[in-house]
């Protein structure tokens, strides 16, 4: 979503008409956020109010649902210490974990803008001791209105460092996210197209999970930063004012 329908509160210059299109011609289609600040139910009232209607709750996952899913699967205890917004809270929360600093089974790291040294020092001290470390995602930079925001991966590098462990990442490029995303669609992969703005979560992870991928320029990656990496999206353009599904 961020970069690929709007930077920060500001839509995309076509991103309205893109959907209105996918609506038009009834795609299964879904916006798959590593963001997980906001629950999806936010997502689609934020949507909402860039102009962009007739949507659902279902037509969202966020890293923060599909952190909750892989957790609820893993854990015994349903105990974390969370770093992170209030959609990563929810969506643990929905699936009955308790959040505590009380020797927690995980420590649960997310983006927040309230980040601080207290959290960083908890949350090492807990890695240390033995909890588990998760990341939502590994994006340290968010495009916005006037440039761009530190995000999840520049906290957990932080902790990272502090704690000397290395997170499970569950977010793009993690295959897992995106798995998660064409069962909800009941989709093949041959079927599917994941669209993003950056090189090195979007395109990589469709691309693994054996999507046809394309890039749009309108947020992190640029053409020239196409080059820099072994791997190429299926098609690249400017925004995704550009797409007409039915041309693919």
């Amino acid at each position: 979503m961020d970069g690929v329908i709007y930077k920060g509160k500001q839509l995309i210059t076509g991103a309205k008409e893109f959907v209105e299109r996918l609506q038009a011609d009834n795609y299964n289609f879904l916006f798959l956020t590593n963001n997980s600040e906001k629950t999806a139910e936010e997502l689609k009232n934020k949507l909402k109010g860039l102009g962009i209607n007739n949507l659902t709750a279902h037509n969202f996952i966020t890293a923060s649902m599909a952190t909750a899913i892989f957790l609820s699967q893993q854990s015994s205890q349903k105990t974390a210490y969370l770093i992170g917004g209030s959609g990563l809270f929810a969506e643990l929360q929905n699936l009955n974990f308790e959040i505590t600093d009380d020797k927690p089974e995980y420590v649960v790291v997310g983006k927040t803008k309230y980040f601080n040294y207290e959290m960083l020092k908890t949350a090492v001290n807990l890695i240390r001791a033995g909890s588990r470390f998760i990341a939502t995602n590994p994006d340290t930079l968010d495009p916005i209105e006037d440039g761009v925001e530190p995000a999840c991966g520049s906290l957990v590098a932080a902790i990272e460092r502090a704690a000397g462990k290395k997170p499970y990442i569950i977010g793009k490029p993690n295959a897992l996210m995106l798995t998660i995303a064409k069962r909800k669609l009941q989709a093949h992969s041959t079927e599917t197209m994941m669209i993003g703005d950056r090189m090195d979560t979007d395109i990589v992870g469709g691309m693994e999970a054996g999507m046809q991928t394309c890039l749009v320029l309108s947020g992190v990656s640029s053409r020239e930063t196409i080059e820099c990496y072994p791997y190429k999206p299926n098609y690249v353009f400017e925004s995704v004012a550009e797409i007409y599904p039915e041309k693919f």
